[in-house]
């Protein structure tokens, strides 16, 4: 395609995306907004405020001249990002329940001061700034008039945001709650000791990825940065990693980050060059990079080459927690479909008990107090609210009733994102930690006015050696605590992306990343959950041979089945069997894991059989101390005293080696539990058979003539014994085996013999 219809095709696109240019006129308020408080703020007063710096909205400049005092021209109408508005309704909710909450201070208000950063760093230094400062104005270090008392500040989404903020709050020593994404720089918590991370370390979620390919034996991949900073460590860090696991990548794309407008045009066409190196890879398996500005880029392209009638995608994409698969206001038409079947290391998410219930009661109403919500009303539902200055000549007029559980879920989700958790658990640490302070205070005494402490006068810093010890169940039941470098302790989701024609999606998920966990265990999935791309499920094939899946040339692209199966073109040469845990379907083209069915304690009929194990024991118990007191007797003496002792002791053990059976197996119990078992099983039953074989040498012996007599001794009676058991252990095995094979012979059960 020539660079003419290049240049036609983007011209059309960016028609459709910016429908208005004006410069300053229209929002004269964000012209000078270098001058003047910034204008989507939301502001509760309160003893204690929390600061929070949003990523909602964020606007276009043309590249500056630098031949003159710097202006901010504003192409097109504000964009927004509608999903990132429930990051802003966590906060709110969260300072709602501990408001309401009684087992916190009393007397005090909390309040919370929110400010835009519109994905600018000049903004951003600014907002930061405005935190710090008295309430619209811009003085740091003063206190005059209606002051902030912040405690603390939560933020950024994006890693340059948090960098910057770190920078100006780490002079102050406020504690900053990253739930989005930080550089991981060197001697970074020496660096900013007032930053904690609510997200665990990158270096978890590259691991996951490493052992989810070695899950699937996907070994020929691509890699999707962005040109910057973080897409330069992303690199430096995976390459190697990649090449270390004996994976090899077919190319590595690097996308342009966010720019100015005017420079968007040649954003474009470059990747556009670039698509065909995504099409033509012979790689099935595209993993991704970036935050959210890449998704957004994207799907611009995805868009532009569709129009250009290039060739869909269809891959497997595998991305990090950046992503939360969000949509500007303006793409919410655009098909995801190229997304279907994704895979993403997403931050672990919980459901507050009321959180639903919360944004069901959300409501454009003052409007003048939230200068966040009539951004998000106007773009997530297409129309104008009244007295506003929107455009509403090709609107509709909202009528304030409309439900956010109609959005689709690139627009906004119902349901609490992994992000706004935490958000939410930010605001339920930085409480703790005040109650901490409280119970400390009220220890020693420091308690005036009738019971009253006045936390208004608390210095933000006193809370880190409380935060850094934090440690307390959210009401989700989650645990949140941080380790020695100030990020939380927790699993990442696994989550597959099932996408639906109307821009809506829904989210699986089909395992966890645990980075606690023992080396090889981290990675937990469940892949018959799992759904894939339509058009990556169309390379499976078929094979002849049972319980085996066809093998491709390894050094080409690996493509994926369920667990640990290598599928590719049809009529190859030679076939690969299925693990041992694991069958082949009826075409012989997937494994499948085999189901592990145990018996547990937790299960009411598991309970019982082992408190009945134990009660049978201590009867066999009270039975041989019985016996023994009375050995002298001659109904004992008759019964032979050596064989009853070995008799009851091998049924004391026979019933407590059934409690081995109930619960989880694991490799050292499946192994001890059939050997010890059987040995003493065997015991009690040669006991029993050489008692029978006395008895009929008895009265055989009860003939004079009989030659009987001279076999009734103690050593026949104990090589019975001996004998018995030592044939059992030889041959018993062998006959088990085949005996529950004939019984429980089904495909999908794992392998008896594999448990002995």
């Amino acid at each position: 395609m020539g660079k003419a219809v290049i240049q036609m095709v983007l011209v059309l696109v960016f028609l459709l995306l910016f429908r208005h240019h004006t410069i300053c006129k229209t929002h004269s308020t964000l012209c000078t907004i270098y001058d003047k408080p910034i204008p989507h703020e939301f502001y509760q007063p309160g003893h204690l405020v929390f600061g929070k710096i949003a990523s909602h909205i964020f606007l276009y400049e043309e590249t500056p001249l630098f031949v003159e005092q710097p202006k901010w021209t504003l192409i097109g109408e504000p964009i927004s990002v509608p999903k990132f508005y429930q990051h802003i309704l966590a906060l709110t909710f969260a300072i709602k329940e501990i408001s309401e909450n009684p087992i916190f201070p009393l007397n005090l208000t909390w309040g919370f001061h929110i400010l835009n950063c519109y994905y600018l760093p000049k903004v951003t230094y600014k907002a930061t700034l405005s935190l710090l400062s008295t309430q619209q104005r811009n003085f740091p270090n003063f206190k005059c008039g209606i002051s902030n008392n912040l405690v603390a500040v939560i933020g950024g989404h994006a890693s340059e945001a948090s960098t910057i903020m770190a920078t100006i709050l780490a002079i102050y020593k406020i504690p900053q709650f990253i739930y989005g994404t930080f550089p991981p720089l060197e001697g970074g918590q020496l660096l900013f000791p007032s930053s904690y991370k609510m997200v665990p370390n990158e270096a978890y979620q590259y691991m996951g990825v490493i052992r989810l390919l070695h899950h699937f034996r996907w070994t020929w991949i691509g890699l999707l940065a962005v040109e910057d900073d973080a897409g330069d460590r992303f690199l430096q860090t995976v390459v190697p990693l990649l090449s270390q696991h004996r994976i090899c990548t077919s190319f590595t794309l690097r996308t342009p980050k966010r720019t100015y407008m005017d420079m968007y045009l040649d954003v474009f066409a470059t990747l556009l060059e670039q698509y065909p190196v995504l099409l033509e890879s012979k790689a099935n398996v595209y993993f991704v990079y970036g935050e959210a500005n890449l998704l957004q880029i994207l799907r611009m392209v995805f868009l532009t080459a569709e129009m250009s009638s290039l060739p869909p995608l269809h891959k497997v994409w595998i991305v990090t927690s950046q992503w939360d698969f969000e949509s500007l206001s303006m793409q919410r038409i655009w098909d995801i479909e190229t997304f279907h079947g994704a895979i993403s290391f997403a931050v672990h998410s919980s459901q507050p008990p009321g959180f639903k219930e919360f944004l069901q009661g959300i409501k454009p109403l003052h409007r003048e107090k939230n200068g966040f919500i009539q951004e998000f009303w106007e773009r997530a539902f297409n129309c104008s609210l009244k007295n506003s200055n929107a455009h509403q000549e090709s609107k509709t007029t909202c009528s304030g009733e409309e439900k956010l559980e109609d959005l689709p879920g690139v627009l906004f989700e119902i349901s609490m994102t992994g992000h706004s958790y935490n958000v939410y658990n930010a605001v339920y640490a930085v409480a703790h930690a005040l109650q901490a302070e409280y119970s400390s205070e009220s220890r020693h005494g420091k308690l005036v006015q009738g019971g009253e402490l006045l936390s208004w006068n608390i210095q933000p810093w006193q809370f880190h050696r409380f935060l850094r010890n934090i440690f307390f169940n959210n009401s989700a039941g989650d645990t949140v605590h941080f380790n020695e470098n100030g990020e939380l302790v927790e699993v990442f989701d696994v989550t597959n992306w099932v996408t639906f024609p109307n821009a809506s999606f829904v989210r699986v998920k089909v395992g966890r990343l645990d980075p606690q966990a023992s080396p090889g265990q981290e990675l937990i999935l469940n892949d018959a959950q799992i759904v894939w791309h339509k058009g990556f499920n169309q390379t499976r094939t078929k094979s002849t041979i049972k319980n085996k899946t066809k093998l491709h040339n390894p050094s080409e692209d690996i493509s994926a089945s369920s667990h640990a199966s290598l599928l590719y073109d049809t009529d190859m040469d030679y076939c690969v069997n299925c693990p041992e845990d694991h069958y082949s379907d009826h075409h012989h083209n997937q494994c499948f894991p085999k189901i592990t069915v145990y018996l547990s304690y937790e299960e009411p009929f598991g309970f019982f059989l082992a408190m009945l194990a134990i009660a049978s024991s201590l009867i066999t118990a009270l039975v041989f101390e019985i016996i023994r007191k009375h050995k002298d007797t001659p109904i004992v003496k008759a019964n032979n005293l050596s064989l009853t002792y070995i008799l009851l002791f091998a049924l004391f053990l026979c019933f407590l080696c059934t409690l081995q059976f109930i619960g989880k197996p694991g490799k050292v119990s499946c192994l001890f539990r059939q050997t010890a078992f059987g040995i003493v099983f065997s015991v009690a039953l040669s006991s029993v058979m050489a008692k029978t074989i006395t008895v009929i040498l008895a009265f055989m012996a009860t003939n004079p003539a009989s030659q009987g007599r001279t076999w009734i001794m103690k050593k026949i009676a104990n090589s019975i014994v001996f004998a018995c058991s030592f044939i059992q252990q030889l041959y018993g095995k062998d006959i088990t085996v085949s005996f529950l094979h004939a019984t429980f012979s089904s495909n999908n059960v794992v392998s008896i013999r594999q448990l002995l």
